[in-house]
């Protein structure tokens, strides 16, 4: 059986915490900064768990992880 490929784009995006579950960075955080405020700024730097609607889908593209 081939080994299978880890999508490269999905394992910039997505880690592993040490429990098993994915950990994702927030949308939000790129332009249009100027009216967002601080404490929404600060919210969105920390990351947030991958809903598990949509484990399997990144479970498939990140076979190894």
């Amino acid at each position: 059986m081939p080994k299978l490929k880890t999508h490269r784009g999905a394992a910039k995006r997505f880690k592993v915490t040490g429990t098993g579950k994915i950990m994702r960075n927030r949308a939000n955080r790129r332009h249009i900064l100027t009216g967002k405020p601080s404490k929404r700024m600060r919210a969105l730097r920390k990351g947030t768990l991958v809903d598990e609607t949509d484990y399997r889908n990144i479970k498939t593209l990140l076979p190894y992880m």
